[in-house]
């Protein structure tokens, strides 16, 4: 589909949206920036302040609510339903102001040479709510976070 910033998007099927990013970082750090409260404030809501609720084990659950400038509060959840240590997360996630679209997300983290390339695949019910998110700015709120964990994993390494 397409590159937004160093984010690459791809429609691999009519119901999936795959969001790939590299990153200069080993891989077990980048895992845990994605699975660890004191990492992920930094990061998941672009930068902006954010309140982090995580159980991160299979059957857990996690609830993040990102404070924007605008003085609006977003809130999301999900579930794990698989975790592979440092390899993968399969989650759900749904966003609290659009209840019932449960999405299912499955990330891989691959280390080459050092650096870790992340592979976010979302499955959606239907084509449609598939193509609602692509509306709704998703790869461009993805693609800031990324670059906000990329600042944030620059101070750690």
């Amino acid at each position: 589909m397409g590159q937004l910033s160093d984010l690459v998007i791809d429609l691999p099927s009519d119901r999936e949206i795959t969001l790939t990013r590299t990153f200069d970082a080993p891989r077990e750090l980048v895992f845990a920036a994605h699975s660890e409260a004191e990492h992920l404030t930094h990061w998941w809501g672009r930068g902006n302040p954010l309140d982090v609720e995580i159980d991160f084990r299979v059957g857990g659950r996690y609830r993040f609510v990102e404070h924007t400038k605008d003085g609006n509060s977003y809130a999301f959840r999900g579930e794990f339903r698989e975790i592979v240590v440092p390899e993968r997360i399969v989650q759900t996630f749904e966003f609290e102001g659009m209840p019932g679209h449960v999405v299912e997300e499955t990330l891989v983290f691959t280390e080459r040479d050092g650096r870790t390339v992340v592979t976010g695949t979302s499955r959606f019910d239907t084509t449609q709510e598939r193509d609602g998110m692509l509306d709704s700015g998703m790869t461009q709120g993805a693609a800031e976070s990324y670059a906000a964990l990329e600042r944030y994993l620059a101070t750690l390494v």
